[in-house]
């Protein structure tokens, strides 16, 4: 009897419990619901906001607005992002090259100095082996990563050229431009937890490349004091136990900074402390580089084949960038991870680029004659824009020793006090580079974007004409009588 009572009542404490957990689990369905509804009225009071301004843009563009029945289907659709993709920020050269692009073509006259890439055409033996490739029907498929002749090539240019040997078969991956190759290093050896060590300035791209990747960007900033260039001390006080790759962009974009052999050096020494540590060595502007400096391969310094991952292209010394093609050499490890990635987004790149890829890399060491005349026209760019902007005050600027870029120091130029005629206060850099844009019609890029806000970035790569005309009006814009500077 005793027993059939202490089995009654631990019965009715179960269903007691039951009970509890059901009144539980029907709360968490209200309240889920009520936030999900919560949700859905933040969308639509947000997408009823964006159809009124879409409307309003496609009656000033002469475009149908959309229906309503159109927009209530597209208002029922949960329009949720991947977290990663939603926090990834716009490139601003990007941004600024369209908008100079877009002004030209509305009829304005616009000079845009933001971009990023040769103003040259591309050398006339790479155009003929591009059109020998689609005339020849070398249209096909390339292997993933990429066809066996051009990685041999590559592997070859590696050696003579950088003192290199990466093997063909399995340690270069051809890809659709080196910033394909930049991301797909990244994603290979980086994730949730790892940081990624980025000296500023740096390309727009890197930072936003690592959250892609789920890892954490650690910018060390560098001043013009210091060349733009990382130093081992700086470098060793920023690491920790989750510092897992530090990028290295040399010639650099945007300020145009080499590194020694010796400063290399100095900073493979104390990778070489921390066995977890790797490089990513971005050298997509190694024969855009002016005497006296030299370009060398991080790679190449002892014990550092290893832990580097090396890009490079064809878009900037050869004038290819609409070509699309660039490569990644790296231990086989990595760059089979780097090839299985790309296997499963873009497959591999273009068999006509690919064919003009090979011609290019036959025009001889370093690019042969085409590339060292480009190289000379950009040294001639290079002194002259310099001496201009070195001539107007407030401007600080070091003579970049490579790349086809100036970054000036404009932080003497904004701030309190401030102010342009019939434009308002100048703030910062990127208040400056608005005002350029508006008022002398003149794109160029401001330095928040490379993580240094107090500087420009200008690209040199125009025609002597195109330059002169835009440091003219960047000169009359500054002019004292329009300008105050307190």
């Amino acid at each position: 009897v005793q027993d059939i009572t202490r089995a009654r009542d631990c019965i009715e404490q179960m269903a007691a419990l039951a009970a509890t957990a059901a009144c539980f689990s029907r709360l968490t369905l209200v309240l889920h619901a009520a936030a999900a509804s919560k949700k859905h009225d933040a969308r639509f009071a947000v997408n009823s906001r964006r159809r009124r301004r879409g409307a309003v843009v496609a009656a000033k563009a002469g475009r149908p607005a959309v229906s309503a029945a159109e927009a209530a289907v597209e208002l029922e659709v949960d329009q949720t992002l991947n977290p990663r993709v939603a926090s990834l920020r716009p490139s601003k050269t990007m941004v600024l090259t369209d908008l100079a692009r877009s002004m030209k073509e509305a009829g304005q006259d616009v000079i845009g100095l933001a971009a990023g890439e040769p103003d040259f055409d591309t050398p006339a033996a790479i155009v003929a082996a591009g059109c020998d490739a689609i005339k020849g029907g070398f249209t096909r498929y390339s292997p993933n990563t990429g066809t066996a002749a051009l990685r041999a090539a590559v592997s070859a240019k590696l050696l003579e050229e950088n003192g290199l040997h990466y093997s063909p078969a399995d340690e270069v991956v051809l890809s659709n431009g080196a910033k394909q190759s930049v991301a797909q290093g990244i994603m290979a050896v980086c994730g949730p937890g790892d940081e990624v060590i980025i000296p500023a300035p740096y390309w727009v791209s890197y930072p936003e490349m690592c959250r892609l990747a789920g890892a954490d960007p650690k910018i060390i900033t560098t001043t013009a004091d210091d060349r733009f260039l990382l130093t081992a001390d700086k470098l060793r006080a920023c690491l920790t136990p989750k510092s897992r790759l530090l990028i290295l962009c040399t010639p650099s974009n945007p300020s145009g900074a080499v590194y020694s052999k010796e400063e290399l050096e100095a900073v493979a020494e104390v990778v070489a402390e921390h066995p977890r540590l790797l490089v990513l060595a971005d050298e997509i502007y190694e024969h855009i580089i002016y005497p006296p400096a030299v370009h060398y391969s991080f790679a190449a310094l002892p014990g550092m084949r290893a832990r580097t991952l090396v890009v490079n292209g064809f878009s900037k010394a050869f004038a290819m960038t609409g070509w699309r093609l660039g490569y990644l050499a790296a231990p086989a490890h990595f760059a089979k991870a780097a090839s299985s990635i790309q296997s499963q987004t873009t497959s591999g790149p273009s068999s006509i680029s690919q064919q003009a890829g090979l011609a290019a890399l036959a025009l001889g060491k370093n690019g042969g004659e085409p590339v060292a005349t480009m190289c000379a026209a950009f040294e001639k760019r290079r002194d002259y824009v310099v001496g201009r902007l070195k001539a107007i005050e407030g401007i600080k600027l070091a003579c970049p020793a490579g790349a086809f870029y100036v970054f000036p120091d404009v932080s003497g130029l904004v701030g309190h006090g401030c102010h342009a005629k019939d434009f308002g206060p100048v703030s910062d850099a990127d208040e400056l580079c608005r005002y350029l844009l508006e008022v002398a019609q003149v794109a160029l890029v401001p330095g928040s974007a490379f993580g240094n806000p107090e500087c420009v970035r200008i690209s040199y790569a125009a025609s002597d004409d195109t330059l002169k005309e835009a440091l003219d009006r960047i000169d009359r814009a500054l002019d004292p009588e329009v300008y105050t500077v307190a």
